[in-house]
């Protein structure tokens, strides 16, 4: 169950990260309850899978599923750069998390 409430906590940091970019430095409301919903989630679940995991492994996973969630929404929603050397990167960032499951 701690990896489920893994990839749950990864999930609310890809949509905290997406949020903040909407509320604009913070300064629109809407975004920015989602934003500091999404984070106060995203810590919750986190704090669930640490009970189990250990605190490496599942803040590596926790930060690499934030980071490859948002650049590719990053890529889809603010038509960032989709360069083959950066989604190579985020393929080692992948095969890191993997690997990190597949040890743990």
């Amino acid at each position: 169950m701690a990896w489920v409430y893994l990839f749950i906590a990864g999930l609310f940091e890809i949509a905290w990260a997406i949020s903040i970019k909407y509320s604009n430095g913070l300064t629109r409301l809407w975004p920015t309850v989602a934003t500091v919903a999404a984070m106060v989630i995203s810590f919750f679940f986190l704090s669930r899978a640490l009970k189990i995991l250990p605190v490496g492994t599942a803040y590596a996973v926790w930060t690499g599923i934030g980071a490859v969630g948002t650049a590719m929404l990053g890529m889809v929603l603010f038509e960032e750069p989709r360069e083959i050397a950066r989604l190579m990167c985020i393929g080692l960032i992948i095969a890191g998390i993997v690997g990190l499951k597949l040890v743990s």
